[in-house]
């Protein structure tokens, strides 16, 4: 007897028939201060291979470090037209892209304040449970102290830091690799 895992029990195949209405590439709404960014990247399996229906969501602060969240309790500004959350789902060559605004430091474990950076969850066909990671900014002085990428082993953390694409200010890239030598560093939440 050989047991499989029912359409019931895994994301895919049809990401993109249930949640289409959801996509929500462009974070930056009017009157929105901040760095603007863009992120691009790829979300690819273990032999290097798009993966053509992942979809990617993000969460982060604001440009001041606030999260438009009830919970966020922080005397910083909240800008309505920032909602800090957003969606893309992949094309056929396994890419994603947001356009947003560079976050600003929000306090962590034992409010120690941690590098800018956005909080990814990847949901695609075959897995059971969403993957989590992290986008932290290249050449900022902040990553050294974060206390989350602290715990990230020294040879691991690129995976965690997006590149700049050359040409264009602002623009990032950052991709997903599911397996292999380059494997994005995800968390157990």
């Amino acid at each position: 007897m050989s047991l499989y895992a029912t359409t019931s029990q895994t994301v895919g195949p049809y990401l993109h028939i249930g949640l289409t209405w959801l996509i929500r590439e462009d974070l930056v709404g009017p009157g929105v201060t901040g760095e603007p960014i863009t992120i691009q990247g790829r979300v690819l399996d273990g032999d290097g291979k798009p993966v053509n229906d992942a979809l990617v969501e993000i969460w982060q602060a604001n440009a001041h470090g606030k999260y438009a969240h009830p919970e966020d309790r922080q005397s910083k500004p909240l800008e309505p037209g920032f909602k800090g959350f957003g969606r893309s789902a992949t094309d056929d060559n396994g890419a994603f892209r947001f356009r947003t605004i560079k976050p600003g430091r929000v306090p962590g474990p034992g409010g120690a304040l941690q590098a800018p950076h956005i909080a990814v969850t990847v949901f695609m066909r075959g897995q059971l449970k969403q993957l989590v990671s992290r986008i932290y900014f290249p050449d900022e002085p902040a990553n050294a102290d974060d206390p989350v990428l602290k715990l990230v082993p020294a040879e691991r953390r690129s995976t965690l830091i997006a590149k700049k694409l050359p040409g264009g200010k602002g623009a990032l890239e950052w991709n997903v690799m599911l397996q292999g030598a380059e494997e994005t560093v995800f968390f157990d939440v």
